[in-house]
């Protein structure tokens, strides 16, 4: 006996309604998740390495960008992305300002040698100076 299937467009629609439905059940369902989201990504930290050597052996990353089409990117990103990232930046304005403080504070502090003449090599090891101050600050290595 065949099995009755919805077509694709029916089951689409279904899922969007139910999901738009379930948007309460799901802020309520992370409302206090934190800790145990956490303490479980974090016990999973080998079996993600795991994962992610086994797809690049396996070029299942590469696979999927050859079939997800250049049309189909840009399609969903202009239609949909610029109300995502304008809703996204502006929520994450603190934590952009946190996490960027550190930076800000490193570059405050560095003396650089005055700027040469344009082409110097000198100039590059203000370049040099800069982003070595700023990788140290990332890796938590700076004095």
């Amino acid at each position: 006996m065949a099995l009755t299937v919805k077509n694709a467009q029916q089951a689409a629609q279904k899922y969007v309604q139910n999901a738009q439905a379930a948007a309460p059940a799901y802020a309520s369902g992370v409302q206090n998740a934190g800790q145990k989201w956490q303490q479980n990504t974090a016990a999973a930290a080998d079996t993600w390495a795991a994962g992610v050597v086994q797809a690049t052996t396996d070029g299942r990353f590469q696979n999927s960008v050859n079939q997800a089409s250049a049309t189909k990117y840009q399609t969903r990103s202009s239609s949909v992305g610029p109300q995502r990232y304008q809703t996204g930046v502006a929520g994450a304005q603190q934590s952009w300002q946190t996490n960027t403080q550190p930076y800000l504070n490193t570059l405050a502090q560095l003396t650089l040698q005055p700027r040469q003449p344009k082409g110097s090599a000198a100039n590059y090891q203000r370049v040099q100076q800069v982003g070595q101050a700023l990788r140290a600050q990332k890796l938590g290595t700076n004095q």
